[in-house]
Formats: structure tokens, sequence, C-alpha cells
């Protein structure tokens, strides 16, 4: 039987957590799936992640049931990797993993309060106007990369890779199929993100808000995730996608008559920012038939 993560992240142990030599083996995302092995008590399962050996034990009011009948795509589990020790700040190794640097905080989703001041310390930790791994180079630039950074820490699920058409063939025959990048699995670009906020991202615990007045409203308010994707005319050239984040006492979006036209911003791309509003203005709105973009989604997740 297959089950799904219920919560923001669910850690993986080696033991129940009552023992007290347990440790935590990874933390699965939201909506990613794990296979039953056994009920070893009412409240610690063991269970598989599946398309790797990984086998441990979770807190089962933590997992929700699949009804394989009427879920199409239950078979098919979202592709992710564990943090990875290569990658950092510092280089462009191992770009499609999560960082796995401890220093890097997580949002604190004990409080308002707390959600917001982990935020300012996930953007000053980042540092993306700095840091070595979203400096754009002579054959790309990083907006995706550094959007899934901020969510991974954010504790918030969007994609960094997906399956190909051979290994989602072997999935939907009820085959597992490792994770191999470049072979199994590939990177996830802006445009293709566009697509899975239309397609998928309500199933993730993202909803669509119709302004960006709106969204910076809520994650003002609630100390959430927000973002801004955008799509191009020409296909072949990368969209673009920016995180939204909580204004404070210095950084500011830009409003006019009280209402906010530039939201506070941070982003990797051609230029990088922590922060920023009017010095890109309404850039998703361009309709330069070659930089322009064909159209954009606001989004907010809790």
């Amino acid at each position: 039987m297959k089950y799904r993560v219920a919560t923001s992240s669910l850690n993986l142990r080696d033991f129940p957590s009552a023992n007290d030599n347990s440790k935590i083996l990874t933390k699965i995302p939201f909506r990613h799936t794990v296979k039953l092995i056994e009920k070893t008590t009412s409240d610690w399962w063991k269970v598989k992640l599946l398309n790797t050996d990984k086998e441990g034990f979770v807190f089962s009011q933590d997992i929700e049931h699949v009804d394989e009948t009427t879920d199409e795509i239950a078979d098919i589990e979202v592709p992710n990797f564990e943090p990875g020790s290569k990658g950092s700040l510092d280089n462009k190794l191992e770009t499609y993993k999560p960082l796995g640097d401890p220093a890097i905080p997580f949002r604190d989703l004990t409080s308002v309060a707390s959600k917001l001041s982990s935020i300012r310390n996930i953007i000053d930790t980042l540092n993306v106007s700095k840091s070595f791994r979203y400096e754009k180079d002579d054959s790309d630039t990083y907006c995706n990369i550094y959007t899934f950074d901020y969510c991974f820490f954010a504790k918030v699920y969007i994609p960094r890779l997906r399956w190909t058409d051979k290994a989602i063939e072997a999935l939907e025959n009820g085959n597992e199929v490792p994770l191999v990048f470049g072979e199994t699995v590939r990177p996830f670009y802006s445009n293709y993100i566009y697509d899975w906020f239309l397609q998928s991202a309500s199933a993730f615990g993202w909803e669509s808000v119709s302004d960006v007045d709106a969204l910076q409203k809520k994650v003002n308010a609630n100390g959430g995730v927000g973002v801004i994707c955008a799509k191009r005319f020409i296909l072949h050239k990368s969209g673009h996608v920016v995180v939204v984040v909580p204004e404070t006492e210095n950084e500011k979006a830009f409003r006019l008559d009280g209402k906010v036209i530039y939201p506070l911003q941070s982003q990797a791309g051609m230029d990088n920012y922590n922060y920023f509003s009017e010095i890109r203005k309404d850039w998703w709105d361009s309709k330069d038939p070659e930089k322009g973009y064909s159209s954009a989604i606001f989004y907010y997740h809790d």
C-alpha cells in the first residue's frame, strides 16, 4: 500500500523516535509517496521511499493513504534527490540536489513572527547577490535553482527535476526507476515550472492569487512564500521565476496610492538581488516579442 506525506516535511528515521539512538535518515517533502512495509506500532510505521533504497520509520499520523483506484498518477513518484554534500553556495556542483549545508536555516513555522524572521535569515544566508552557485555564466542563468533552494528551506515544494519519457513509461508499467541525473531525470526549467503551477501546484498546497498586491499582503501577513512565474513568447528561451518575500523595516514593495505595483522580490537571473522592487518594475508584463513574456502567474503557499 502507498501513502503520501501530509505535512510540509516528514522525517524518515532509522528507528522510531522513542528510541534514544534514533536519527533522521532524510526529510521527505510534502506529497511525496512512500510504500508501507510494516505497521510496527500504532504511531510508527516502517516504509520505503520509492525509487531509492531508503527504508526507515515515519510517524503514522503524518502520512495519508493514496487511493490508487482514483489517483491516476499514484505510481509516479515526484523525482527528488536527498540533499547533497558536494554542492555549496561557493560552487555549481550538483545544483540538481537540495543544499545539504547545515548552516543554512529552515523556515521556522512556529508562529508568524518566527516565519518572518527565519525567512530573512534564509535570504541573508543564501545571499543570492554574492553566492557563486547563482551567478550567471556563458551558458545559463539560475532563477530556477535559487527559487528551488529558497522554497526548499522555506519548507514548500516546487519541482527541480522531471522524469524522462522513458522513465515515465517504466513507472506507468509499475516499475521502480532509479534517480540518475541526465538519464532518468532532467532539469525543470522556468517555462516548465509555469506549466507545473497551472497543472499540479494546488496538490502541493499552492494557491493562485489574482495580483501582486494581494500576493504581497498574504506574504507579509502570514510569513508565507510567494512566487511570480512568467512564460516566454519564444518557448526555447528561458522564462523567469522569482520569489515574493515579506517586507522588512528597510526593504519595501513599491506602492502607488496605497496599492502594491511592484512587490518585494528576491531573484537570480541576468542580475541577482537579495531584495528588489521598483528597479525591475513590472518585468513580468513585458510584451517585447524577443525578451518578453506571453503570460505570468502569481502563487502563494503558507
